[in-house]
């Protein structure tokens, strides 16, 4: 069998790390603490360039819920255009309604541009909102999008086995369904066992310390919360251990 592992990152020291650790395929996100947000341009065009598996860029204008307003679907073309000319090899979206289904004339929408564009498309999580998931796995086929991004409707994927399995049979080869939120290399044997997907989805998150010699608890840049001397990386060791497990 063989699997392919997608590593979630939010900078380019992280990008380094999970291609040393073994990751086939990068999702390029900001703000990886508020679920991911579109990166900037010059941050897609720099992975690009630097790296050597496939990265396929989050477009997701705001933070919250999926339901999205024409303003928000303007932009999200213009993204989806920017990630091509910035020499991404796909896109990761999700737009819902507000009854937890997916919005198929946004998502067509969407869908057309990023292949006009010749980029793959991968649902993501917003799938886990939706309030029939058969119906969901349906439209998905009829989009041709590559692959889900799933906890299996779960807060994680162990929790969401059972569904992840339905999905993959549901599926049946039309598109795949990739594993993603809370796995690990303690895991990931287990999930994939239990449920077929070839594909995984983790952030391998690490923390490093700022290497500021002055360092200031007064100035905040955002979230009191949010201690800004400590820069979350990937971990590309984290990242091994799963390939590790699967190559077994």
């Amino acid at each position: 069998m063989t699997y392919q592992i997608e590593v979630c990152i939010d900078n380019l020291e992280s990008l380094h790390h999970a291609i040393a650790g073994g990751a086939d395929r990068i999702e390029l996100c900001s703000s990886l603490a508020l679920g991911g947000l579109t990166p900037s341009f010059g941050f897609m065009q720099r992975a690009a360039a630097l790296s050597t598996i496939p990265v396929y860029a989050m477009i997701r204008p705001r933070q919250g819920d999926f339901i999205y307003d024409q303003d928000d679907i303007d932009a999200m073309l213009l993204d989806i255009k920017a990630a091509a000319q910035a020499g991404l090899q796909g896109v990761v979206f999700g737009v819902l309604t507000a009854q937890g289904h997916i919005n198929m004339p946004q998502a067509e929408r969407l869908v057309a541009t990023a292949t006009e564009c010749n980029l793959g498309v991968t649902f993501h999580r917003a799938i886990d909102q939706c309030s029939d998931i058969e119906q969901a796995i349906e439209q998905i086929a009829q989009l041709g999008c590559e692959r889900i991004l799933t906890s299996g409707l779960a807060a994680n994927v162990e929790q969401g086995v059972a569904v992840l399995k339905q999905m993959v049979t549901q599926a049946n080869g039309r598109f795949s369904v990739m594993a993603g939120a809370g796995l690990t290399a303690d895991n990931v044997v287990a999930i994939t066992t239990q449920t077929g997907v070839t594909q995984v989805h983790l952030s391998g998150k690490s923390t490093r310390p700022s290497v500021m010699e002055t360092l200031s608890d007064e100035v905040k840049m955002g979230n009191n919360s949010i201690d800004d001397f400590i820069i979350p990386v990937t971990d590309g060791n984290k990242i091994a251990a799963v390939a590790r497990q699967l190559n077994q």
